[in-house]
């Protein structure tokens, strides 16, 4: 029996939804209702299903985009996307482990709604402007518009310098071994003098409501974690197509990820809100 097209192409359905909501729950939730449209769907008249399940996934997930992006208007504290647990082999495809890390969805975050769509359609998953078009409700010369100033938009604000993985993790691994001691001076010297601390706490536990800047306020901030509790620890792990770490502080986890330019860390996400934790044991299915 021929597999269903929507069956062959969810791990791509689901990611296209997170790329554009940052969220895994919300992303499932838009698979599930596309599912429901597809099932519809007079087969027979589709010539290419990948697209046509894009198009689907992508309305369906530019309605809930206008609806979470007043729910995160009222959101306590810095909003940052759902992490996910991701096996090595997702970095081998560069540029989607770039455009699921959790530095990349946070720009992503920035541009508006059809921006975001046009932008993770046309720069990570290649689609024509006159597809994205039948896709977004646009003409494709507004499209192309659209697109320019979207990548525009990234690229003043994505990581300036792009390291490999490898000098990823043995920055992460540095600055997690510095964070499980709580020495000051070792998290001083692995992060860059302007570092940028970003919590997420979500109004249920603990966390700064807004960014600390600068080596001096982030240091004694990220000193005293292993402090406050009986336990705390922390390893590396691989999320979002990149190495990072995961805390358990009395057996609580937290999700941390960090930017990397020459050999320190210039921003890190430390991602609290328990909500958001619960896709950190199996390994999300991320493809393209």
């Amino acid at each position: 029996m021929t597999q269903d097209p929507f069956v062959a192409h969810r791990g791509l359905l689901f990611t296209v939804a997170y790329e554009m909501l940052g969220s895994a729950a919300e992303a499932e939730d838009v698979v599930q209702e596309s599912w429901l449209r597809w099932a519809d769907v007079d087969r027979a008249r589709v010539r290419d299903p990948r697209s046509y399940l894009i198009r689907i996934v992508t309305r369906q997930t530019l309605n809930r985009l206008r609806t979470v992006s007043r729910r995160r208007e009222e959101y306590v504290g810095e909003w940052l996307p759902e992490p996910l647990l991701t096996t090595p082999d997702v970095a081998e495809d560069v540029e989607l482990a770039e455009s699921v890390s959790i530095a990349m969805l946070t720009v992503l975050e920035t541009l508006g709604p059809t921006e975001r769509a046009v932008f993770v359609l046309r720069e990570v998953f290649e689609l024509s402007y006159g597809e994205i078009a039948e896709a977004v409700g646009k003409s494709a010369a507004t499209v192309r518009q659209v697109a320019r100033r979207a990548r525009e938009h990234v690229a003043a604000r994505r990581p300036r310098v792009r390291v490999s993985r490898a000098e990823q993790a043995v920055v992460v691994e540095r600055f997690l071994t510095a964070l499980r001691t709580g020495r000051v001076q070792e998290l001083m010297e692995v992060m860059a003098p302007d570092v940028v601390l970003v919590t997420d706490g979500g109004g249920i536990v603990p966390a700064a409501l807004a960014p600390i800047h600068g080596v001096e306020a982030v240091a004694p901030v990220l000193a005293r974690a292993n402090r406050t509790v009986a336990a705390f620890d922390t390893w590396p792990v691989w999320l979002n197509g990149e190495p990072a770490g995961r805390i358990e502080m009395d057996g609580e986890p937290s999700a941390i990820s960090v930017v990397v330019e020459d050999g320190r860390v210039t921003r890190i996400h430390v991602v609290r809100n328990p909500r958001k934790l619960t896709r950190l044991d199996t390994p999300a299915e991320l493809v393209r």
